[in-house]
C-alpha cells in the first residue's frame, strides 16, 4: 500500500509566514488592540493618568554620581573638548533630576489617593511608555505607593526596555506607534507632560488637537509640569496673539511648578468631572467642588 505523503497546510492564523507579511499587517493591528482591551477589562482598570517627558532624566542620587564620576582628580591638563561636553551634561542631569523626582512624588500622590476611592475598579492608573526616565520615575512613584501601574512600552531599534516598576500584569509591548498613543488617549481622564523631547511634543500636541477638536467624547485634563521649560520653549501666547489658535485654547492646558499644586488641580478636576456620589432620590448628584483652576 502506498504511503500518504499528503502536505497539510497550517491554519491561517498559526501561519506565522503570513501573519508577518504585509497582507497580515491588519490582523497585527487588530491584535494591538484587542488585546490589550481584553488584558485591561480582565485586570479591571476603568481608566489612567498618563504621564509624559523624557526619557533622558534620571533620579537626583544617579545624576549626582555620575557627576562626581566627572570631577574625581585627574590629569591638571585642561579637560578635553569631549570632557567638558560630558561635564556640561553631567550639571544639566543633575539640574534635570527634579522633575524625576516630581514626578515621582506625584505618580505617589494620585496613586495614594486613588487607592482609596470606593471602587470595585481600578480607577486613574498612572501610565507610562515604560521606559526610563520621566516614564520610570511615575512608574516608580506609583509602585512605591502600594499601587499597580501600566507600562505603554514600544519596540524600538535601540531596544528601549521596560523599566522595573511596571506591574507584570500591565506591562504592555507595542510595535506601531499609532495603536500605542491610542492606549495613551483611550483611557486617560488626565495628561501630565514634563519637560521632553520629540517624543513628548509628539504625544503633548495630538492631545491637545483632539481636545481642541472635540474628537474626544470626555473630559481630560492636561497638566504641563514646569512653566519655566515650557514657557521658553513652546510661547503658547504668541500662537493664540497670532490667530493660529482661539484665545480659549490656552484653557486646554494648565502649568504648575510642584507636586503639590498639580495633584490638587487633577483631584478637583477629576472628583468634579469623573467620580459621583452614590444615587440620592431619583438621580445622582455630582460633588459640589470648586471651579476648576485655569
Amino acid at each position: 500500500m502506498e504511503e500518504n505523503n499528503i502536505f497539510r497546510s497550517p491554519l491561517a492564523y498559526e501561519n506565522k509566514k503570513f501573519l508577518n507579511s504585509s497582507d497580515g499587517r491588519i490582523l497585527r493591528i487588530l491584535s494591538e488592540y484587542q488585546e490589550p482591551l481584553a488584558r485591561f477589562r480582565r485586570e479591571r482598570v476603568q481608566d489612567t493618568v498618563v504621564f509624559f517627558g523624557s526619557a533622558r532624566f534620571h533620579s537626583r542620587s544617579d545624576a549626582e554620581s555620575a557627576l562626581e564620576v566627572l570631577k574625581k582628580p585627574g590629569s591638571k591638563q585642561p579637560a578635553p573638548p569631549d570632557q567638558q561636553a560630558q561635564m556640561k551634561l553631567a550639571l544639566a542631569g543633575v539640574e534635570m533630576a527634579r522633575y524625576y523626582e516630581d514626578a515621582r512624588r506625584l505618580a505617589y500622590l494620585l496613586t495614594e489617593w486613588s487607592m482609596q476611592l470606593p471602587s470595585k475598579k481600578q480607577r486613574f492608573v498612572v501610565t507610562t511608555g515604560g521606559g526610563p526616565g520621566i516614564m520610570e520615575a511615575a512608574n516608580r512613584g506609583a509602585s512605591e505607593a502600594g499601587g499597580r501601574t501600566i507600562g505603554l512600552n514600544i519596540a524600538l531599534p535601540y531596544e528601549q526596555m521596560p523599566n522595573p516598576y511596571i506591574s507584570p500584569e500591565l506591562n504592555f509591548e507595542f510595535h506601531y506607534f499609532f495603536m500605542r498613543k491610542l492606549w495613551f488617549a483611550y483611557l486617560a481622564k488626565a495628561l501630565i507632560v514634563f519637560p521632553g523631547g520629540f517624543g513628548t511634543f509628539d504625544e503633548l500636541f495630538e492631545i491637545l488637537t483632539l481636545a481642541q477638536t472635540e474628537k474626544m467624547a470626555k473630559r481630560i485634563f492636561v497638566v504641563l509640569y514646569g512653566s519655566d521649560y515650557w514657557n521658553r520653549i513652546v510661547n503658547f501666547q504668541a500662537m493664540a496673539d497670532s490667530g493660529v489658535i482661539a484665545p480659549e485654547d490656552m484653557n486646554l492646558f494648565y502649568m504648575c511648578n510642584t507636586p503639590e499644586d498639580a495633584f490638587d488641580y487633577l483631584r478637583e478636576g477629576l472628583t468634579k468631572h469623573h467620580l459621583y456620589l452614590p444615587p440620592q432620590g431619583k438621580a445622582a448628584r455630582a460633588p459640589e467642588i470648586a471651579k476648576t483652576r485655569r
